[in-house]
């Protein structure tokens, strides 16, 4: 499966040990890697270990204070660039969104209208489109503060949670959303300066699991929202470890 990892602190951290372990994992993650960093988006179709431009990024990275990552492992779309996450656009109050997604949208008529408007052919990419004409919508009349933002992300993956995979980091230039809901497929690691999130532990340091079907919301290293968990938990079907058991011969 894709493999993410997000980061959210006070104040600029080195992480660059953490990335180069997170990208050492694209031998099973081979088809495409992506990284947010300050106000840059850089993305390969080529395995991250075989990228120059990650050894280069590893070398060099300065301090961050948000990061999101993310490793491919092609489950819908060929492997192409326009595949690759993180998925950025900006809504029509300026904000700048990214997106990355570990997961397969099975039920979702509602991105259907996007198959013929996207630039690759990825279900995360219609979910990330989907989730853009929402806060369009929401925001005819003017932008939406901190908590109606968390509220409007809440309530858009509760409705999009049901029968689908939906573990997902979201930054909105000011704050990271975090979510999963399938079971042992997320953690976080408490830092002096916040937060790092990774779908597997990245050093030996203490990590605990991210609570499942619930929105945790941060910025600049602090917790600034709960949403209730919801009951769109994904429990994998017998045909789904076969399928992803298939995948990865």
């Amino acid at each position: 499966m894709c493999e993410l990892i997000g980061f959210s602190a006070a104040r600029p951290t080195d992480i660059k040990e953490q990335l180069k372990e997170f990208f050492s994992h694209s031998a099973s993650n081979p088809h495409g890697w992506g990284i947010m960093y300050g106000d840059r988006l850089i993305r390969g179709c080529e395995r991250a270990s075989d990228s120059a431009a990650v050894e280069r990024l590893l070398q060099t990275l300065e301090d961050q204070t948000t990061t999101l990552g993310h490793i491919r492992f092609a489950t819908v779309g060929s492997i192409k660039l326009e595949n690759c996450h993180p998925f950025t656009g900006r809504d029509i109050t300026g904000r700048q969104w990214t997106l990355i997604h570990n997961g397969t949208i099975y039920s979702g008529s509602s991105l259907i209208p996007y198959l013929n408007n996207q630039s690759g052919d990825t279900d995360s990419e219609r979910l990330f489109l989907f989730l853009m004409d929402t806060l369009n919508s929401a925001q005819q009349n003017g932008e939406l503060s901190q908590q109606e933002r968390c509220e409007l992300v809440d309530n858009f993956i509760k409705e999009m949670s049901h029968k689908n995979k939906l573990n997902l980091m979201i930054y909105d230039g000011e704050l990271l959303y975090i979510h999963k809901n399938m079971k042992d497929t997320m953690l976080y690691r408490k830092l002096d300066s916040g937060y790092l999130f990774s779908t597997t532990a990245l050093d030996d340091s203490e990590w605990n699991d991210v609570p499942i079907a619930q929105l945790m919301v941060y910025k600049e290293g602090e917790q600034v929202y709960i949403g209730r968990q919801h009951d769109g938990i994904f429990i994998p079907s017998l045909q789904y470890i076969k399928a992803m058991d298939a995948m990865h011969i």
